[in-house]
């Protein structure tokens, strides 16, 4: 199989996989099993034939068809690109896993549609990731919103609708309103869309003009969930677990975020941006998410709540890196895609996992209960270190990379924030753990009852995957080196 077959086969195959799957309805096993085969040939084509041509210096592209001269659907493969890749294609596995445990043990209706939407998902995913242009991006950005909406709206109650509209009107809103006019402008000042090393607006874009059109692409890319448009997000998690983990880890928020990255990296180039200062308020707005999401998360006693608002705050680590216009900035962020993805998918199996087995949503409610559910609480307790970037965990590379950025860019007020979002992380997840292994259970109602009594783990496949992605986040950290030597790509091409 030649790669640039491979690069069309990596998009393709998961429609493949969602015809499969709709085909298999009558049959749940078949079903189940089609969407878990689907998943694991495809991280097999992105990391066993793709990834290597990568790595040595290749950039494999498929042109598909010009719609207008310079603005084509075509598919490239740099660094940034197979970092995102293998991480949906991967963590697409485990979440499939999770899905069959949580959507049986949680007694979920129509979950034919969920496996087909979230196969197209992907699909989206890997086209984002391996667009060689913003037309080809933009394309796929908005084919992973109208596939992501019915899994949103899944349950069918008027929350979920109400989560749902939310959903469409800021995602789509935004980027019809911004995300295209910036693409329209990009086409017409450069003649191009195309993602080219050291960016493409030199000499053609400059002065405020060149704020303006950074600010349409930062706010036009909704999924980023830069506040003020990140309200969407929390109301999301209305949506069953293995949707949070979609939205917040796999495909979702992360080709928000890559998006903002590789249009800084690409389009403007941190070169041009360093020379005119012109991203400089762009980590004011991160570095305000940032902190203003950590202390909402403070106040969450709902534990999807608190981990949505977290997700928020560590998206902006990633836009904050872009924006400080520095190769290590780059390196931090493209890092951190993959890191803050392993732990916060391990939070969010986790979540589902205690929702199954014990029926609890609220922190004040989960006393005692790590004594039960040793293996939940603990995969929590290492998906939440990686989280905060504490040692040895995968996530403590990608913030101190972030941190070199900062001092790199002479940006010490952007250091601080990184300081302090780090303790409001831990003032955020540490009580999860503390509550449910050091505080006693709550005493019986007085006639012998226990209100713990009978809670033990999840089933099998609900407590499998986030004991797997703890251990991720542990491997990252001893993968860092591979994850730097990659992303050497991006900022010294």
């Amino acid at each position: 199989m030649s790669v640039e077959l491979a690069v069309g086969l990596a998009v393709l195959w998961p429609l493949a996989g969602a015809a499969l799957v709709a085909a298999a309805r009558r049959s749940p096993n078949l079903r189940e099993a089609a969407s878990l085969v689907t998943a694991v040939s495809l991280f097999t084509v992105v990391a066993g034939v793709i990834l290597p041509a990568v790595l040595v210096g290749g950039r494999p592209r498929l042109e598909l068809v010009e719609v207008l001269p310079g603005l084509g659907l075509a598919f490239e493969v740099e660094p940034l690109g197979m970092l995102f890749a293998l991480v949906a294609s991967g963590l697409w596995i485990v979440t499939t896993i999770y899905s069959i445990g949580y959507m049986r043990g949680h007694h979920e209706e129509n979950q034919t549609r969920f496996y087909i939407c979230f196969a197209l998902a992907i699909a989206g995913a890997m086209g984002v990731a391996f667009a060689a242009n913003v037309f080809t991006l933009f394309v796929f950005y908005e084919a992973i919103t109208l596939t992501t909406y019915p899994l949103v709206t899944h349950h069918g109650t008027e929350a979920a609708k109400r989560a749902g509209r939310l959903y469409l009107g800021i995602l789509m809103g935004t980027s019809i309103a911004f995300l295209l006019l910036a693409l329209v402008w990009t086409w017409l000042a450069a003649g191009t869309t195309e993602f080219r090393p050291g960016g493409i607006l030199a000499g053609r874009v400059g002065g405020w003009h060149l704020v303006v059109l950074l600010a349409l692409y930062a706010f036009g890319t909704g999924k980023a969930a830069l506040m003020p448009f990140h309200r969407w997000l929390p109301a999301a998690m209305v949506a069953p677990t293995p949707v949070s983990a979609l939205l917040h880890a796999v495909a979702v928020v992360k080709a928000g975020v890559f998006t903002v990255l590789k249009v800084i990296v690409y389009v403007f180039g941190i070169d041009l941006l360093a020379a005119t200062d012109a991203s400089r308020w762009l980590t004011w707005v991160a570095a305000f998410t940032i902190i203003a999401a950590s202390v909402v998360a403070l106040g969450k006693d709902n534990l999807k709540a608190r981990l949505a608002y977290s997700t928020v705050s560590q998206l902006g680590y990633i836009v904050l890196g872009g924006a400080l216009a520095t190769s290590a900035g780059v390196l931090g962020s493209g890092m951190h895609i993959a890191m803050h993805a392993m732990g916060k998918i391990t939070l969010f199996f986790c979540a589902g996992a205690i929702m199954v087995a014990a029926h609890k949503t609220e922190i004040s409610e989960m006393d005692g209960l790590g004594r039960r559910m040793p293996f939940t609480f603990g995969a929590f307790l290492l998906g939440s270190l990686s989280v905060i970037g504490l040692p040895p965990m995968g996530g403590s590379w990608s913030k101190w990379y972030l941190m070199l950025a900062t001092a790199e860019a002479g940006q010490l007020a952007m250091m601080a924030v990184l300081m302090a979002s780090s303790l409001l992380a831990i003032g955020y997840l540490m009580p999860v753990v503390a509550r449910a292994f050091f505080v006693p259970p709550p005493a019986g109602d007085g006639h012998g009852h226990n209100p713990g009594e009978g809670i033990h783990e999840a089933p099998f496949l609900c407590v499998l995957p986030p004991v797997l992605t703890a251990i991720g986040c542990l491997v990252l950290f001893v993968l860092a080196d591979d994850i730097y030597r990659l992303l050497m790509g991006v900022v010294a091409p």
